[in-house]
């Protein structure tokens, strides 16, 4: 056999493959635009690794884009929505539902109530807890699933479950997935943008908002609106020897040279993403400072959100604090609403950074009272806010708001004051885009410990499936080829809850 001539031809097969997929590149973007525009025919959509080519809808959808707010840390149902009264009746006494109770980092002991009071709100009489009640405003347009169950009770892969699917890491975020379904609606900001907590990131990062094995360009977009500088590297710093001229230049060089080298590795998706990255961020030095400009706000909506007339960023404070808490979710919430208004698909809005001492999310072992006021205070005003706004601007019918967190917390105590993780049920709701309003759905048993129908828990398969669904998308038909696997966002679960929908 004559070896050199067969890997010949072996090179020049895999050249005329990669200059082939290449080509598609332009083809793809163009059927963006005309995608976009109502100009391609609708046929059915094809399960395909393909670099992210759009495809038509699966049904007409309810839905055009989603914000989802992460309470990082596990903010516990019991003591914000999940109302049980035998909490209050049996509290101080040996907490026993009748099996082994296996707790995360203590050992079951006495059955404790809730440190804060309940009160109905809403047609639908929804029981809040105090901290949780500015959403009272709001309880008739959403629907509360408290059969949630989470497969680990880890910070680090029940993060990951919710954020992705999966509780390993490498997997797309949900946010990813879907800009990789729908595509863009606004050329001149990103598809998936990620508002972090201003404190830090919760436990795995940025992995949270990845395009892990998807074409690059799907990853989200951190902005950060407390910050000096909210989008890092957007503009030269002050004082620099770059000016606007020499910056379009450079870019202009960047460009020609990222090119050429993308030429012989068209089958990269890290470079394709790489040079749209800078070719939206040019962009975006002209739609990011108007978006991101809140005095354009009036004062009506600033109070709104929790935020004074002047917009005043306080500092980070080491502890957790109400006032901040409400500033900077709010904040945030806000910018959200500016972002999903011009045409961003999917706005991720984050509460609590990893662990630390002080606490600075929503873990809290040591003292529930402590740290779920003031966090909750400021997610509940941040929430009502952001559900109201939408709301007045006919936004929340095709907008889909969800609300979660990656487990829950047990109904007895962990020490004085605190509770253990709880993977066995939690809570995440819904509103906007085709949810039925003012409902409560899955319900979790007496204690608040587990789904009350142990053999139909909720997980975040079904979640996503039923958002997926809202948006035209039917879950097990967007796939994307991996690793010879053909990948889901919902593995190889997932259920529409046609309970919740309208």
């Amino acid at each position: 056999m004559n070896h050199s001539h067969s890997n010949a031809r072996s090179r020049a097969s895999r050249r005329s493959f990669l200059f082939d997929l290449g080509e598609g590149v332009g083809a793809v973007a163009l059927a963006s635009l005309f995608g976009r525009d109502g100009l391609l025919a609708q046929q059915p959509a094809a399960a395909s690794g393909n670099r992210g080519a759009p495809q038509a809808l699966h049904h007409p959808p309810r839905a055009k884009r989603v914000v989802q707010l992460f309470m990082s840390g596990a903010a516990s149902q019991c003591d914000l929505w999940d109302y049980k009264p035998l909490l209050e009746q049996r509290h101080g006494e040996k907490f026993d539902p009748g099996e082994k109770v296996e707790l995360f980092q203590s050992s079951p002991d006495r059955i404790m109530k809730s440190p804060f009071a309940w009160k109905a709100y809403g047609k639908c009489g929804k029981m809040l807890t105090e901290p949780a009640a500015p959403l009272g405003h709001c309880v008739d347009d959403i629907a509360f699933i408290h059969s949630m169950v989470s497969k680990s009770n880890v910070h680090g892969p029940a993060t990951f479950m919710q954020a992705t699917g999966f509780t390993l890491p490498g997997f797309p975020s949900a946010g990813a997935w879907i800009s990789y379904g729908l595509g863009s609606m606004n050329d001149d900001l990103p598809t998936f943008v990620v508002l972090p907590d201003p404190r830090g990131f919760a436990p795995n990062g940025a992995k949270n908002w990845s395009a892990g094995f998807l074409p690059a360009e799907h990853q989200a977009t951190q902005v950060r609106p407390s910050a000096k500088t909210p989008i890092a590297d957007l503009f030269p710093p002050k004082g620099s020897y770059v000016t606007p001229t020499s910056d379009r230049g450079g870019l202009a060089v960047l460009d020609a040279l990222n090119r050429e080298h993308a030429a012989s590795r068209s089958g990269d998706s890290r470079l394709e993403a790489r040079i749209r990255s800078y070719e939206l961020a040019a962009r975006m030095q002209t739609s990011a400072p108007e978006m991101l400009d809140l005095s354009r706000e009036p004062a009506h909506i600033l109070a709104l959100y929790g935020l004074d007339a002047e917009n005043t960023v306080t500092p980070p404070s080491p502890k957790i604090e109400e006032r901040q808490e409400i500033e900077y979710f709010g904040r945030n919430c806000l910018i959200a609403r500016r972002l999903l208004e011009r045409g961003v698909r999917f706005v991720q809005v984050w509460s609590g950074a990893d662990n630390g001492f002080p606490r600075r999310n929503w873990d809290s072992h040591e003292d529930v009272a402590r740290d779920h006021r003031p966090l909750g205070r400021g997610m509940a005003i941040g929430a009502a806010a952001l559900i109201q706004d939408l709301k007045q601007r006919g936004m929340l019918e095709d907008t889909i708001v969800l609300w979660t967190t990656e487990f829950g917390r047990m109904p007895c105590n962990q020490g004085n004051a605190g509770r253990d993780h709880n993977p066995f049920v939690f809570t995440n709701w819904l509103a906007g885009g085709g949810i039925r309003p003012g409902t409560t759905y899955g319900p979790s048993d007496e204690w608040s410990y587990k789904p009350l129908d142990r053999e139909r828990p909720t997980y975040c398969y079904d979640v996503h499936a039923t958002i997926l669904h809202l948006l035209g998308i039917d879950h097990e038909r967007l796939v994307y080829r991996h690793n010879g696997i053909d990948r889901r966002l919902t593995d190889v679960h997932g259920r529409v809850i046609s309970e919740i929908l309208l």
